[in-house]
């Protein structure tokens, strides 16, 4: 059987893993600790909003660069 503190070694642990600030996770195991899984779940939804933000950002600017290395390649040829 699973201890109640190794569910919440694990869920740290994965909270980390996720890219959650420090303060982010005691927020998180405050609201599951006292079982509001709902406060819980709206914090998650922000970081994760955040992450795709983030990953959209990398995009574009990948996009910019592949578009300059397309040029380049066709001014070379």
């Amino acid at each position: 059987m699973v201890e109640a503190s190794d569910v919440e070694s694990i869920l740290r642990q994965n909270l980390m893993d996720a890219g959650c600030a420090p303060e982010l996770v005691s927020q998180c195991m405050s609201q599951v600790r006292a079982c509001n899984v709902s406060s819980a779940h709206r914090l998650l939804e922000g970081h994760r909003s955040a992450l795709l933000d983030e990953l959209h950002q990398a995009q574009r600017k990948i996009d910019c660069l592949d578009y300059l290395l397309h040029e380049l390649n066709k001014k070379e040829e």
